[in-house]
């Protein structure tokens, strides 16, 4: 199922979305160009995930010294600061803690809607209504909640 989340030129750089969808929540954040949507509950306590705050990686090469690095790309639940990856939804508490589902995002632009096909059975009549061309010109963030296949997180320096 795809949801569509906003208009590109209404979802600004470090903003994020709360989309509903049946019984998924789910958060869509900008990061500069890039988009993420994660899940909004966070795997140690059920907390509102996306309602967190977001920070850019860490790193260090020695104690008292660190550097930030990039745009925010980590997620910490509000509730208890667990973190996780906003690209892999990896948690950052340990081995084996449960990482967070993570969803694939694209900026699609509009599209010709389907012709319709006549339903149950049914022939056309006789009359036929006046039908005019649409056409969609805006881009859309929009999130894909097919399962994607696993990514291999990618390895970071630094001691986190």
């Amino acid at each position: 199922m795809k949801i569509v989340v906003a208009r590109l030129d209404e979802f600004g750089p470090g903003e994020r979305r709360i989309v509903e969808a049946g019984r998924r929540s789910i958060g869509v954040f900008r990061v500069g160009d890039d988009f993420y949507a994660i899940n909004n509950y966070c795997p140690h306590m059920g907390g509102p995930l996306c309602r967190g705050r977001t920070k850019p990686w860490v790193t260090s090469q020695g104690p008292g010294e660190y550097t930030t690095a990039g745009e925010d790309a980590l997620l910490a639940c509000p509730w208890h600061g667990w973190e996780y990856d906003l690209a892999t939804g990896q948690s950052f508490l340990g081995p084996g803690e449960p990482s967070v589902r993570t969803y694939s995002v694209s900026v699609e632009g509009g599209q010709e809607p389907p012709v319709a096909e006549p339903r149950g059975g049914r022939q056309p009549g006789p009359y036929v209504a006046e039908t005019f061309p649409v056409h969609v010109e805006d881009a859309y963030v929009v999130v894909d909640t097919n399962p994607r296949p696993a990514a291999v997180p990618a390895a970071r320096g630094g001691a986190q």
